[in-house]
């Protein structure tokens, strides 16, 4: 899918429920993510939080890849 065809699709500012099915994650591991760090924390206005999409993508992005074990092999170099 283009980039455009992603920002149609998907509001800028996410409510809570819509950021975790963008991020292709339950509400509640969402919230985890949310707690931990992993996913950015949300935008205020008065009582309603909202989450942006590129912050969103850019979170998704710094997770690690299937198989990364997150250690540098430069660490461990003799």
């Amino acid at each position: 899918m283009a980039r455009a065809e992603v920002s149609a699709r998907w509001p800028f500012g996410m409510s809570r429920i819509v950021a975790a099915e963008f991020t292709g994650f339950s509400a509640s591991h969402f919230d985890k993510m949310v707690a931990d760090g992993r996913m950015p924390a949300p935008r205020r206005d008065g009582s309603r939080l909202v989450w942006l999409q590129d912050e969103l993508q850019a979170a998704l992005r710094a997770l690690p890849t299937a198989g990364d074990d997150g250690r540098n092999e430069w660490d461990t170099a003799a």
